[in-house]
């Protein structure tokens, strides 16, 4: 099968039945993924397979979408094979910790996605104090003077935040009300209000990175990231900044977190509008032949969230357009690893990187996760307020 014959249904249908009906046959997918997996860490593939074991690198920052795509299915379609699997990456990544130099902004991905999804599921102690573990050090890379979690750690970067960042709070939300501590919560309002006042672009766009005097707090640069240019508009980042004031609002009800999330909203619709759907690597930025749907798709999943808090069809509607107008670049066929095609890691991303127009693991979580929204299922990997009550 070459790239663009993917299977796909032609009567593709996004109401309740039809989003089980997807969901259903992307747990068929995702079981046949893992039979031929072995102990593979999935991250991109080529050809209908996946390239490389990530979980060699112990701490790269997509190592927990996998097991967060099992702690989903499992809620749909229970499957003990789904949890040993799940568990299985969880033991190997909180291995990170005795690297703990290499510990970043990015431990919320993983812990959200495996320790903390095992606990709210099955209530293990284990996974418990392995997630505390985990917010606890998440809580402290906070810089008290700039009001933000410091991203990465590498010299010369100790005041970089990125925009991803924003979908690590929930972890730190998570353990604020496990514990009954304000602190955690506090942390990370205070780091959501830095990214509201100095992310965000008066037209909705938002910047990839700002870097922060670590000293004085104030802003100091805005360095290169993964788009076009400092200025440019990076697709997956305009994804992680609308979903992450969502998850801020959602897990806050501060007014202020909402009336963003909708700036931006309304910024990355009318971008998708103006490229029929079909999200290049940067909105902004000459074409040079990259499209991520994985901003798709993270931003779908925030849409529906998004439509589901303010009652507003709009968004809900956004949301189902990013899908049908890319549903014959989605893989389905169970052959074939990787499910959301033509995702790409940065702008500049070339075709010898393995991350330019190719599937990619988390592109199919967020796929997944706006499926089950749509059909109705409360389970969300974010560990919002309740959401198992």
């Amino acid at each position: 099968m070459k790239r663009g014959e993917m299977m796909t249904d032609s009567k593709w249908s996004l109401d309740q039945v039809g989003a089980q009906h997807l969901l259903d046959q992307a747990n068929t997918k995702v079981t046949a993924e893992l039979a031929r997996l072995g102990a593979k860490i999935p991250y991109a593939a080529k050809d209908g397979v996946y390239q490389e074991d990530r979980g060699q690198d112990v701490t790269w920052w997509t190592n927990g979408f996998f097991a967060g795509i099992l702690w989903e299915l499992n809620q749909v379609h229970p499957n003990q094979a789904f949890v040993e699997r799940a568990r299985q990456d969880s033991d190997h990544l909180m291995t990170r910790f005795r690297q703990f130099t290499t510990i970043d902004h990015d431990i919320g991905f993983v812990a959200l996605h495996t320790t903390v999804a095992d606990y709210r599921i099955t209530g293990s102690d284990k996974a418990y104090q392995e997630a505390l573990l985990a917010a606890t050090v998440l809580a402290g890379r906070y810089n008290p003077q700039g009001r933000f979690l410091r991203c990465w750690n590498q010299p010369g970067r100790e005041g970089w935040v990125i925009i991803d960042s924003m979908m690590n709070l929930n972890l730190l939300f998570w353990a604020s009300r496990e514990l009954h501590d304000p602190r955690f919560a506090q942390i990370a309002v205070a780091h959501a209000d830095t990214a509201l006042a100095h992310h965000i672009r008066p037209d909705g766009s938002a910047y990839h990175i700002v870097g922060y005097d670590p000293q004085c707090g104030g802003v100091a640069n805005y360095p290169q990231g993964q788009g076009y240019s400092p200025e440019s508009s990076w697709t997956r980042g305009q994804g992680w900044a609308l979903y992450g004031f969502v998850l801020v609002y959602q897990q806050t009800g501060f007014v202020r977190y909402l009336a963003m999330a909708k700036t931006i909203a309304a910024y990355f619709i009318q971008q998708a509008k103006k490229f029929n759907w079909f999200i290049p690597a940067d909105f902004n930025a000459p074409d040079n032949g990259t499209h991520d749907l994985s901003a798709a798709m993270i931003a779908a999943s925030g849409l529906v969230t998004l439509s589901e808090l303010t009652h507003d069809p709009q968004y809900r509607a956004a949301a189902e357009e990013l899908i049908l107008h890319n549903q014959t670049r989605i893989d389905l066929d169970p052959e074939r690893d990787g499910i959301v095609q033509d995702c790409t890691g940065s702008y500049t991303s070339d075709d010898q990187s393995g991350e330019r127009n190719v599937p990619i693991i988390y592109a199919d979580f967020f796929f997944i996760e706006t499926l089950m929204k749509m059909a109705g299922d409360p389970f969300s990997i974010w560990a919002v307020p309740d959401v198992l009550n």
